[in-house]
């Protein structure tokens, strides 16, 4: 996509020398716009060094800064070019999921008899884990009975996606961020196993968080001597049995206890959701006479109780905070319209993101969406169409919501190797192979506040010298645009 031409305009009282073309030539163009440029001389100079010591070429950063509540663009690198977001892109999902379902929306899950059946129906419950599943069951045995006299049928129809193939992003279907989405989705997906050495024994002990019917996990994996290095490839897992899970290798004493979350490679998503299911409602002490199967709600079912899901802000802070892709691509689904009346499809809800985008000062092609979460190589944004996104947001009146969505920088989660304005941002990351990115809010110390996006695109962008790269536009959009006087870019106006 071509890059807006760019006529920066200086607001100060002393203008200098060196810009004084440029600001005879916006006298002489009827609209402002964004400068384009992305030389190191256009650059910050905290972040021009930052670049040079990470040996990336400036074309690679793309940036927008500007105040949170609207006017002067304060900077501008590539800002009408659409690039890779990574996980920045739970953003737009989150704007759009505030403003469309609103600060209270909850999932509903409804529990049904129809004759001797009980069902489950999902709804897409982002947050149904193994904690609020067991409470789940447990309200449902309170308002029918314990014993369930024919199928527990799970109705997942909720959803109408195509099949999901977690190897398919980058060959690892056991790692949890590579699930998929489900209208009926338990514990995400996944367990965790807990690996406690015992050195006495020669053995780490093995511990399951969730129960799952018909599974029989091992109970130690030896141990032996060396470093901890890759130790969940030195388990050598093999699930080539689902009732038999095993762990062929072994675990080096000096990793101590390891926690290792799992997405379990049931074929069928819908029968990890039935183990969890039997196993809990038997542990609670239930009975179920027939079996527990994929199903639709028959007609004339009744309701004999509701689950409800945290609002809406806890969900996003949840998925914004740990940069959950299941949680995104579910709250994105959400916004399909026409539910529960017919299932959700991914095409239904971009289309309704790309409606909102565009009417809030995206343009036609800055916005890709693929699954809403950012885990894509087809996703697209411009850093301006986020930054104006971001700027509408903050003049919500949800806005605080979205804010406490976001980690604070170089305090908690995916932000706290960011030091450039510990404390004084929140900002979501994201990061894939070649992409680094931040977008969100930096809170300048005279009290201002800016949006911001920075993403690099570049093969060296996971690396330590990258991020500080990012790290340094958030301390100059926090430092130097607080500071009296002149800085860079401080007379830039968005372009109409």
């Amino acid at each position: 996509m071509p890059a807006l031409l760019s006529t920066p305009r200086h607001a100060g009282l002393r203008p200098l020398l060196t810009v004084l073309p440029l600001l005879l030539a916006a006298t002489a163009c009827s609209a402002q716009a964004e400068p384009a440029g992305t030389s190191a001389e256009m650059l910050p100079a905290g972040v021009r060094v930052a670049l040079e010591r990470a040996r990336i070429e400036p074309g690679a950063l793309s940036a927008w800064v500007a105040p949170a509540e609207g006017g002067e663009v304060r900077l501008a690198l590539r800002p009408a070019e659409a690039v890779a977001p990574a996980s920045v892109m739970k953003l737009v999902t989150a704007i759009a999921a505030l403003e469309r379902l609103g600060p209270v929306h909850a999932w509903r899950t409804p529990v049904l008899a129809a004759g001797p059946d009980r069902i489950l129906r999902g709804s897409g419950d982002p947050r149904l884990t193994a904690e609020r599943l067991a409470l789940l069951l447990r309200q449902a045995m309170d308002a029918g009975g314990a014993t369930i006299d024919g199928d527990l049928i799970l109705d997942r129809s909720a959803y109408a996606l195509p099949a999901h193939d977690p190897a398919a992003f980058d060959g690892q279907p056991l790692r949890p961020y590579n699930v998929g989405p489900d209208a009926l989705m338990v514990a995400h997906r996944s367990v965790v196993l807990t690996l406690r050495p015992d050195p006495a024994r020669g053995v780490a002990r093995i511990a399951v968080d969730l129960p799952l019917a018909g599974v029989q996990w091992p109970e130690t994996v030896p141990l032996t001597g060396g470093e901890c290095q890759d130790w969940r490839t030195q388990l050598a897992p093999d699930f080539t049995d689902l009732s038999r899970p095993r762990l062929t290798g072994r675990l080096a004493a000096a990793c101590g206890e390891r926690s290792w979350p799992i997405a379990f490679p049931e074929p069928a998503p819908a029968g990890f959701a039935a183990r969890a299911i039997e196993a809990q409602w038997l542990a609670l002490g239930g009975r179920i006479q027939g079996r527990v199967r994929e199903g639709l709600t028959p007609a004339g079912a009744s309701v004999l109780t509701e689950w409800s899901s945290p609002a809406l802000p806890e969900v996003l802070r949840d998925m914004n905070k740990h940069s959950n892709n299941m949680i995104a691509q579910q709250v994105l689904l959400a916004l399909a319209p026409g539910q529960p009346a017919q299932p959700a499809t991914f095409e239904a809800a971009r289309a309704e993101v790309q409606a909102l985008a565009l009417a809030r000062g995206c343009r036609e092609g800055e916005l890709v969406i693929d699954n809403g979460s950012g885990l894509s190589r087809q996703e697209r944004l411009t850093p301006r169409c986020l930054g104006r996104l971001l700027q509408w947001a903050w003049r919500q009146p949800w806005m605080p919501e979205l804010l406490a969505s976001l980690p604070v920088a170089g305090i908690e989660t995916t932000a706290r190797r960011l030091v450039g304005a510990s404390g004084r941002a929140h900002l979501k990351t994201g990061s894939l192979d070649g992409v680094a990115a931040l977008a969100g809010y930096v809170h300048g110390d005279d009290g201002r506040r800016h949006a911001l996006v920075a993403i690099l695109n570049h093969p060296k962008a996971g690396s330590a010298q990258a991020r500080a790269v990012l790290d340094e536009v958030v301390r100059w959009a926090a430092d130097d645009l607080a500071r009296p006087g002149p800085t860079a870019f401080s007379a830039l106006k968005d372009s109409p």
